[in-house]
């Protein structure tokens, strides 16, 4: 009898195990998968304390950030690399095989039918949409819907993940999130329970909270990691043409984890950006004198721009303003109780 019963666990051991490979395999490789390679257990602790928690993570890392890890010497760097490079692939692929990984890319609805269409299906995943505009143009408004929105099954549009969400301007607000529950027949508790939160104070702290996202994100599924907005900090903290170069520089590292984060986890990036009207003798010939601040750097660490700008009333009107695979558009949507939706006629 012990032994029947035995031989029927066997299978049933063995079936968890595969199903857990599975899901292993969907997501991000756990750093501890190194200790099998050879790599000690103290410095797996040692990279996951600055921030390196998949296999992921250390492939996509230039040597010269692993030996700055203390501790970490060029040895044990070039060993770390050669070994993360061998479980996560590298090298050329086939146009094909990567159109097929395009076609399985989730998009997260924005609320509205008519801006869902401008972005052919929605916000992608595993890429950076950056969002300018003007103040009352909808920016946070659109955040605060795809802070909900994201939680819906992938059926419905959504991401079927948690949602991060980077306040750096003090506008964050519960309640709006519950109206878009209340729209989609989502739990308000859940949706809240879903949403991690964290105030920014200054740019370091804005920096630090991205290794504490990669943390949390190597434990749970997110869909979308929220900073509104990327660029609020970076004008107060750093002033006047001499801290130029130090502020872009270190707005440069900053969007460079954002993407890392994106292509690490596969979650979808939401940043918004502020504008700065042109005050220069160009801005006399421009019908539009306002332009996203952030300069080049900003422009190339975006993979889709979109520029909001006021309609009549209630509706705003949405631009591609740059994007590698849309045409320049627009599409009208407007500002409701229960987040973002299509204007009524």
């Amino acid at each position: 009898m012990s032994k029947t019963m035995q031989q029927q666990k066997q299978p049933e051991k063995q079936q968890e195990q595969e199903e857990g490979e599975e899901e292993e395999a969907a997501g991000p490789i756990p750093i501890a998968k190194l200790e099998q390679c050879g790599i000690s257990h103290s410095d797996i602790k040692k990279l996951m304390e600055h921030g390196y928690h998949s296999v992921e993570a250390l492939a996509y890392a230039p040597k010269k950030e692993l030996v700055a890890v203390k501790g970490i010497s060029e040895a044990k760097a070039d060993k770390i690399n050669i070994e993360a490079a061998k479980l996560v692939p590298m090298g050329f692929t086939t146009a094909t095989e990567f159109h097929q990984r395009r076609a399985e890319i989730i998009q997260v609805t924005t609320g509205s039918k008519e801006l869902d269409k401008l972005l052919q299906g929605g916000l992608e995943t595993g890429s950076i949409t950056e969002i300018f505009g003007e103040f009352r143009t909808g920016k946070t408004q659109l955040c605060h819907t795809i802070a909900a929105t994201c939680q819906l099954p992938i059926e419905q549009g959504g991401g079927e993940g948690k949602c991060m969400y980077i306040d750096t301007e003090g506008t964050f607000r519960p309640e709006r999130l519950l109206a878009v529950a209340e729209r989609y027949g989502l739990n308000g508790a859940d949706v809240l329970d879903n949403v991690a939160y964290a105030r920014a104070y200054n740019t370091d702290h804005q920096t630090q909270l991205l290794m504490q996202a990669a943390a949390m994100m190597s434990e749970t599924r997110y869909a979308v990691l929220i900073v509104d907005s990327a660029t609020a900090l970076y004008r107060t903290d750093y002033s006047g043409r001499g801290e130029l170069a130090a502020r872009q520089m270190h707005l440069g590292r900053f969007l460079r984890n954002l993407l890392r984060l994106a292509d690490e986890f596969g979650v979808a990036v939401v940043i918004t950006n502020q504008v700065v009207a042109q005050v220069d003798g160009g801005a006399m010939f421009c019908s539009d004198p306002k332009k996203p601040i952030g300069g080049h750097i900003m422009a190339h660490a975006s993979t889709t721009r979109l520029y909001l700008r006021k309609g009549r009333g209630d509706t705003r009107i949405c631009k591609i303003y740059d994007s590698p695979c849309l045409p320049e558009a627009e599409a009208v949507f407007s500002i409701n109780a229960d987040g973002i939706g299509d204007a009524k006629d």
